[in-house]
């Protein structure tokens, strides 16, 4: 049985789906999202968090960045990792961990989908994004960073990243388009994530008007905005119908 074989495609395809649905029920099953969204739970557990960072600073770097390989690898949105990513790193060193993730993750991603699932995705997506083959043919890594840039234009994040499977680009365009074209728009959700936690840390009870008039809150908000616009424009100049 060679690679190539459907039965051998099948096989590897059932074989990730079953990964992906033990590893959300797993997830699902240890965490409890309304403890996510509660602020003091998110507060109480701040500090073992970031003491345990400074105290293993390498081995946190290196489970966070094998985790969200693996999270991106199986079809993960990109918010909870990037948010994350800020509140316990920071901007700066927190961009580089999510953006390097992201670009390894996402491409090996696109190796599996094209080797495993090319006629699914071609079945399920091309009616709708047909009319982009066009533009990816005038010059595939200039559309597809633009693509990267405008964040796919409002494409679930899951879809962007299989998508350019029916334009059949190369995978030194997918990784260095992902890698360039993703700083901008996931630097808005890093940095909005260590906003999230200078203000837990500097406030004991949450207020929606100090966070209002938290430059650390509303500045990321206002640059996740800007994009949207860019975005918006890019789509528009760049992937009109033809």
């Amino acid at each position: 049985m060679n690679l190539s074989s459907r039965n051998l495609k099948l096989i590897i395809g059932v074989f990730y789906l079953l990964i992906l649905f033990f590893g959300l029920y797993y997830l699902f099953s240890f965490v409890d999202l309304r403890d996510l969204t509660s602020y003091d739970f998110i507060r109480s557990n701040k500090e073992i968090i970031i003491n345990y960072k400074n105290n293993n600073f390498l081995f946190l770097t290196i489970i966070f960045f094998l985790f969200s390989i693996i999270w991106y690898l199986l079809l993960g949105f990109g918010a909870p990792i990037l948010l994350f990513s800020g509140f316990i790193f920071g901007k700066w060193y927190g961009i580089l961990i999510a953006v390097t993730s992201a670009t390894i993750g996402t491409t090996l991603l696109y190796l599996l989908a094209k080797l495993f699932f090319t006629d699914l995705i071609k079945e399920k997506l091309e009616p709708k994004f047909s009319s982009l083959k066009l533009a990816f043919k005038k010059n595939e890594f200039l559309y597809f960073t633009l693509f990267r840039l405008a964040g796919g234009g409002g494409i679930p994040y899951g879809i962007q990243n299989v998508l350019p499977v029916l334009f059949n680009i190369s995978i030194k365009t997918y990784f260095l388009g992902t890698f360039l074209g993703s700083w901008p728009t996931m630097f808005i959700s890093v940095a909005l994530g260590a906003g999230i936690e200078k203000y837990i840390e500097t406030n004991e009870k949450l207020s929606l008007k100090n966070i209002i008039l938290s430059p650390d809150i509303y500045l990321p908000i206002l640059g996740f905005i800007l994009m949207l616009l860019v975005g918006l424009a890019i789509k528009k100049l760049f992937f009109k119908k033809n």
